[in-house]
């Protein structure tokens, strides 16, 4: 007999005692199987009803209940990246909040950013958009960013904002509601000022939108309704899970630097922890043309960048538990 006539036999032969072994297990009931199951997938809670830059928004609607469900499930279930939200905004909100309520933005709006970025400020998506805000190249010049080879202001947390809150007012400025301002940060002014007249309304609620941007509204609502309580949406966490601010001291460039370690180094700080604290530095140089623009780089305070667990307050004490 050939060897691999031989290799069948013996397999058909282990394939019949491992069928006989299980013929001979007890079968088991439901409820043992059901006691088996390692968690428990329990539906998320869906307001009835909430508020958004102080407008009321009834959710009792059938394709708007359904809408808001999708994406409250989608963030207590997509826990590595909702945890991570919660963690970062505790260093940014704080920087956020106070730019929007200057520029006269509503506070909700921060909600968009998160949606956006999931407050990563080194995101980059496949089109290139960056920063907290995610500003594609060309709208983040139009806005007043600098976007070159060793800058790259879409990166620079309160240039960015200010930046986003000016796209921002603008489109309120076109179509008085925020919620519709917030689909045209996703689908842009033309396109949602087209369909609008399209399809005879004057909010997004009501409009009938590719999936994307049909989506893009209910995340932002469902995440402000998972920052406001995290609990309910099954995320727990202490105050020393949220990542602390990173204090800094600000130096005024008005010079070109032309070696950025040795720079760090003369301020006794590791190129790493220089570009930490201003990721809108690309490369190791900072050009700057005489009497031209000054820029001003954060130093970190090497003696505060020590992780204490027993030192993080919480921005809001809604997402702790102590």
């Amino acid at each position: 007999m050939k060897p691999k006539q031989l290799l069948i036999i013996a397999l058909l032969g282990c394939l019949s005692a491992s069928q006989q072994a299980c013929a001979q297990q007890p079968q088991q009931t439901g409820e043992e199987m059901a006691s088996m199951q390692p968690s428990q997938v329990i539906s998320s809670y869906v307001p009835t009803e909430m508020t958004f830059a102080g407008k009321k928004i009834d959710l009792r609607r059938a394709d708007l209940h359904e809408r808001m469900d999708r994406e409250l499930i989608t963030f207590s279930y997509g826990h590595t990246t909702t945890l991570l939200m919660i963690k970062r905004a505790n260093r940014y909100f704080p920087i956020i909040e106070p730019i929007l309520k200057e520029c006269g933005v509503p506070d909700d709006l921060k909600y968009l950013m998160a949606i956006e970025s999931s407050v990563d400020i080194r995101a980059l998506s496949p089109a290139k958009a960056a920063g907290l805000w995610q500003f594609m190249p060309a709208t983040g010049k139009e806005y007043g960013l600098e976007v070159n080879t060793n800058v790259d202001e879409r990166y620079h947390v309160e240039k960015a904002t200010r930046a986003a809150c000016k796209y921002l007012k603008d489109g309120y400025g076109k179509y008085g509601d925020w919620l519709t301002v917030a689909a045209s940060y996703n689908a842009g002014f033309a396109r949602i000022t087209s369909e609008l007249e399209k399809q005879k309304t004057d909010t997004s609620m009501d409009m009938w939108l590719n999936k994307e941007t049909s989506r893009y509204m209910f995340r932002i609502l469902a995440a402000k309704q998972v920052f406001t309580s995290p609990r309910r949406y099954g995320f727990i966490l202490r105050a020393s899970d949220l990542y602390p601010a990173l204090p800094t001291k600000p130096y005024e460039v008005k010079a070109t630097i032309a070696d950025l370690g040795a720079f760090a180094k003369g301020q006794g700080v590791p190129m790493s922890l220089l570009k930490e604290a201003n990721p809108w530095l690309l490369t190791n140089t900072l050009p700057v043309r005489p009497g031209g623009k000054t820029y001003t780089i954060q130093i970190p305070i090497m003696e505060k960048w020590t992780y204490d667990p027993t030192d993080t307050a919480p921005h809001n004490p809604a997402w702790v538990v102590e």
